[in-house]
């Protein structure tokens, strides 16, 4: 089973998804972990979600850049959780010499597609960050857009798409698979 989920920030996406990933029960298990940190906010979060990991059974493999990378890595029979799409995106777009890739996403789309239709058992994570009525800035906008397009595209190659929203899931797509797996 391919499931995406997405949802706002710090809203326990990141623990439902490991439970969905743990809950397909197959081995191994494997944490897809693309955040590079660049502050102590991040590093925490890197703690607490390898704490929430702890005893779960899952490997981690880094992979910040070049998604599809992942697929020389692991066992593809196993179980996966990618998190997220958001740091991906980040890194893919963002660079070290600080200059912005503007085809970061297309890059990005076609790892995902591939990773996606290599591997039965998936959950991918990303961040819902298109809810507000604000104006910003081109380059913020971009990367919104950017984003938005590559959440459509992992929701049109997963057999599952939920939204976790005020400590709630909502199930978009493939709800009688969801239920098989609750």
């Amino acid at each position: 089973m391919r499931v995406f989920i997405s949802g706002g920030c710090k809203n326990g996406k990141s623990f439902y998804a490991q439970r969905l990933a743990r809950a397909q029960h197959r081995e191994p298990l494997y944490y897809i972990a693309t955040m590079k940190p660049v502050d102590l906010e991040d590093n925490e979060r890197i703690v607490r979600h390898r704490k929430e990991r702890d005893g779960w059974g899952f490997t981690t493999i880094e992979q910040p850049l070049d998604i599809e990378g992942v697929l020389s890595k692991c066992d593809p029979g196993g179980s996966f959780l990618l998190d997220s799409l958001t740091a991906l995106l980040a890194n893919e777009m963002f660079l070290p010499d600080e200059s912005v890739n503007d085809q970061a996403a297309h890059k990005i789309i076609s790892g995902l597609v591939c990773v996606i239709r290599n591997i039965e058992n998936i959950v991918v994570v990303s961040d819902y960050i298109y809810s507000d009525a604000l104006y910003y800035d081109s380059l913020t906008e971009k990367f919104r857009a950017s984003l938005a397009a590559i959440d459509r595209v992992a929701a049109e190659n997963c057999d599952v798409v939920l939204e976790a929203a005020y400590s709630s899931i909502i199930a978009y797509k493939g709800l009688a698979i969801y239920e098989a797996l609750s």
